[in-house]
């Protein structure tokens, strides 16, 4: 009885589905190939012999000339070796090999490629897929850690496999280890800056795989546990100071540890707070209408850099200060058009980026502006008398407002000495009502009547009083109500 022919390797072994291509090499196989172990019951086309795929009959028991086998098919019927053959990706389960079509796909045309696996230490060839498949790139899946093993790919025809390319350094599945990286927010790289009292909250996300270890340093030292909170999970770690002070600012370092691998950020915090006044300001000189003034800078800058000096002045009559440098960086400087016979004070604010601060260091002593020495004639000279009673320059004018939005009532007055002024509505003095708000500046008389309703229409009467007389001026005030008719007095 003939016997069957035995092959050279394996039939079965790690399996590999993937989806067939016209011969075009595919990034990613559809299927998934497992990695079973070989049963021998399933052969394959096996590319270290090219030999026919016909059983040859074996010698007959009895003595006679023995049976040859079917020549080799003509090298001209496969396909030549498959070129480029490389190893796409290594994972902690699976390897992905691809290569190019061969130079030669033989006369009888090409049917697939066999993949073929042999684990180091073994010598027999396993297919990892049964029947030949018409794809560049397979993934063999289900692989155990630490298996190392050679993998080669020959082309199959109908008259057989041709010869294999093999892959020339063993494949070692091994725990893929990610090193780890830390992804420091952009508005992070620079200095960060917090106000005293200000929470701290930092998010710092970083990568690693497994989960890498993660810690924290405040100028190389760790972190006083009693004012810094710190929570670390599986992609970021989170740095939380409820109410920061000056004695946080500092450099804070995150260290993530994997595997012997490590990466560090620092990320600079600056705590910061209003500045101290200037420590000590002078009047220097005094000449015209110009006065020179000298300072010393602050004791305390508020942990950051000054960006400068605001300088005001007072006049003695008014006390009203007005601003004349503003982010002035020197420590000296002249004020100009001071006006002549007045006296004038001076103080100067230090500014950081928090503000100005909270004081100011103000002159001593006052700055006269004193009249030029003209020897005057006084012989045939009148002292002119400047006082006058009360007399509107500008009336009232009449008024037309909707209710709910503040109106205003405007006019001038000059007199000397300065008149008291008096508003009333309908001939009844209004003083001291909440609803209405008077002022009185340069003259100017303002009074603002908030949210009026039709009940505030009627006559407004603006008087003017001092030693010398007494002035008034009146005009109407039409509140219009909707959907009302008003009818003033």
């Amino acid at each position: 009885m003939a016997e069957e022919a035995a092959s050279d390797a394996p039939a079965c072994g790690p399996l590999e589905t993937a989806s067939e291509s016209a011969g075009a090499p595919t990034t990613e196989p559809s299927g998934e190939a497992a990695a079973l172990e070989s049963t021998g019951e399933e052969q394959a086309p096996t590319p270290q012999e090219p030999a026919s795929q016909e059983p040859a009959p074996a010698a007959p028991a009895a003595p006679a000339a023995p049976v040859a086998a079917p020549p080799a098919p003509p090298s001209e019927d496969v396909p030549s070796a498959p070129l480029l053959l490389a190893l796409e990706d290594v994972s902690d389960s699976s390897v992905t090999v691809s290569w190019e079509p061969p130079e030669k796909l033989g006369r009888l045309g090409l049917q697939g490629y066999v993949l073929e696996l042999c684990r180091e230490g073994a010598s027999e060839w396993v297919p990892v897929n049964a029947r030949p498949l018409m794809v560049t790139q397979l993934t063999v899946r289900n692989l155990a850690l630490g298996d190392k093993f050679f993998l080669r790919v020959a082309a199959v025809s109908s008259a057989g496999a041709g010869p294999p390319a093999v892959l020339e350094q063993p494949v070692h599945i091994q725990k893929i280890i990610e090193a780890p990286k830390i992804r420091v927010p952009r508005h992070l790289r620079q200095t960060y800056i917090r106000q005293v009292g200000e929470p701290v909250n930092l998010q710092i996300p970083f990568q690693g795989s497994p989960r890498p270890q993660a810690s924290w340093t405040h100028n190389g030292h760790a972190l006083d546990s009693q004012r810094v909170n710190v929570r670390t999970g599986d992609q970021d770690s989170i740095l939380f100071i409820r109410s920061a002070q000056r004695s946080d600012s500092g450099c804070y370092e995150l260290t993530v540890c994997l595997e012997g691998l490590e990466a560090k950020a620092a990320i600079d915090i600056l705590v910061i707070e209003k500045p101290g006044p200037p420590s000590s300001i002078r009047l220097l000189d005094v000449w015209g209408c110009n006065a020179a003034l000298e300072w010393t800078p602050p004791q305390d800058m508020g942990n950051t850099e000054l960006l400068g000096y605001t300088v005001q002045k007072a006049d003695k009559k008014t006390g009203q200060w007005f601003t004349v440098l503003e982010r002035y960086h020197p420590t000296t400087c002249t004020i100009s058009d001071l006006i002549v016979g007045n006296a004038y004070s001076f103080r100067v604010f230090s500014e950081n980026q928090c503000g100005l601060s909270t004081s100011a260091a103000t002159t001593k002593e006052l700055a006269r502006i004193q009249k030029a020495d003209i020897a005057a004639k006084t012989k045939g000279f009148v002292e002119r008398d400047f006082s006058e009673a009360p007399s509107f320059t500008q009336p009232l004018a009449d008024h037309t407002s909707t209710p709910g939005y503040s109106t205003q009532l405007f006019c001038s007055v000059r007199a000397s000495p300065k008149p008291k002024i008096i508003w009333m509505k309908n001939k009844m003095n209004i003083q001291g009502d909440p609803k209405y708000r008077a002022l009185s500046e340069q003259g100017i008389c303002t009074l603002e009547i908030r949210k009026p309703s039709p009940f505030d229409s009627g006559v407004y009467t603006c008087k003017a009083v001092n030693v010398l007389g007494e002035a008034s001026v009146d005009c109407r005030l039409e509140v219009k109500g909707k959907g009302t008719r008003n009818v003033l007095p």
